[in-house]
């Protein structure tokens, strides 16, 4: 009896998958719950295991091709029930004799312990000639980043290069030897999605973008006063983001054409607010959802970020952690930017853009002062928000900001 492997459902909205890595091969005995293919998708990569006993026959999918999902991957041939008639067909497990301790042999090019790792921290580690079962991680699959640390301290161990010379004039520069090289490499599913995604928001939405000022002083402020019964209560610390996600709930509940979606000539309003936390991963941007965000803490909010953090860094988010969203809150000034008009995450029809908090020379009561001052950016979807509103949107984040009592009282 044969048993069709198929690409299972991807999770919302993902619909195809590019076979990044088959771990088994044609004609191998596979056990029920043997993982057989990596498939990588425009949001994460998965493992597709065998449900049930057998001998891997025939791969209809190569590495690299795109698959949809219900396509068949491969087909599973099952051993015969009563073993009469199909041993001949099933290969047999050689029986390995028993070996005293101290004296295993090796197999050449198979490993003690087979390490799982990404698809893209197989191709560096081949690329840098590392060995996956040296590389430490701290999450249950070698990720890109594990093997660039594992490299590293080889590459400290190279003497220094000499001071360069001065720069000749130009026009005494000497023509490069050698032809000058170019390198080509397939884009990743998840980058593919990413760059037809955001064309996509640009095209099908009327995308503004409104900026605003923040003085952070009174929430710096707090959290310097704080930090420390919080951080012994709750066993974390109290960030930036927490205050901008409790303030974006506040001025989503005034202004609910912020918190909802078009669907065909309908707008969809949502009575719920699952906040959306841009991350930048090491394969293209995620975007963590934290699901009735309106009903948590200031506490619950900081674990539920750095779990996010921690689970997209070591490659461990589900597809459930990414589904849905109503509205998104993404933090460039982590990486140093001032100011930036961010893309909406479709079909949201609002995205609030943080930056750096940086000293600057403000008028406050007819006097220039220095405060820690932020630029925040609201981009929207003009087709469902005018202007007025992602103005006043904005101006009501300022002053939850500005003043976090107003969170309290309006809460």
């Amino acid at each position: 009896m044969s048993t069709n492997i198929v690409v299972p459902e991807l999770g919302e909205s993902v619909v195809e998958a590019r076979v990044a890595k088959w771990l088994k091969k044609p004609g191998d005995a596979v056990s029920a719950g043997d993982a057989l293919v990596e498939l990588e998708t425009e949001k994460i990569d998965l493992e597709v295991s065998a449900d049930r006993a057998g001998v891997l026959r025939d791969i209809k999918h190569k590495e690299g091709e795109d698959v949809k999902v219900g396509e068949i991957l491969a087909i599973l041939e099952e051993p015969a029930s009563n073993g009469s008639d199909r041993t001949d067909k099933v290969p047999k497990v050689p029986t390995v004799p028993e070996v005293p301790k101290g004296n295993v042999p090796k197999v050449p090019g198979a490993s003690a312990t087979e390490r799982k790792a990404t698809p893209t921290a197989r191709n560096v580690a081949k690329a840098h000639d590392v060995k996956l079962e040296s590389v430490a991680s701290n999450g249950p699959r070698v990720t890109k980043q594990d093997v660039l640390k594992a490299k590293a301290p080889a590459q400290t161990q190279a003497p220094l290069a000499p001071t360069p010379a001065p720069l000749a004039p130009l026009a005494l520069v000497a023509p490069r030897e050698g032809a000058r090289t170019e390198t080509r490499e397939r884009m990743s599913k998840r980058r593919a999605t990413i760059a037809r995604r955001l064309v996509e928001a640009q095209h099908t939405a009327a995308m503004l973008t409104t900026f605003n000022e923040v003085d952070m002083s009174a929430v710096m402020g707090l959290r310097e006063r704080r930090k420390e019964a919080f951080t012994k209560k709750h066993g974390v610390g109290v960030g930036i983001a927490s205050f901008f996600v409790k303030a974006a709930i506040g001025a989503l509940k005034a202004f609910p054409q912020l918190n909802a979606e078009i669907q065909g000539d309908e707008i969809v309003y949502k009575h719920y607010y699952d906040i959306g936390m841009a991350v930048g991963a090491e394969g293209g941007l995620v975007v963590p959802v934290l699901r009735d965000a309106d009903q948590m803490t200031f506490a619950a909010i900081e674990l539920a970020i750095r779990d996010v953090a921690r689970r997209t860094g070591d490659g461990t988010l589900t597809l459930e952690d990414l589904k849905g969203g109503t509205f998104t809150i993404t933090n460039g000034g982590v990486f140093g930017s001032l100011m930036s008009t961010p893309i909406l995450n479709p079909p949201q029809v609002g995205i609030l853009g943080l930056h750096k908090i940086a000293d600057r020379a403000v008028a406050i009561t007819g006097q220039v002062v220095i405060r820690p001052m932020m630029y925040v950016a609201l981009s929207y979807d003009h087709r469902l928000v005018d202007g007025r509103e992602a103005v006043q949107f904005l101006v009501k984040i300022k002053e939850f900001i500005e003043d976090p009592a107003w969170m309290l009282l309006e809460s």
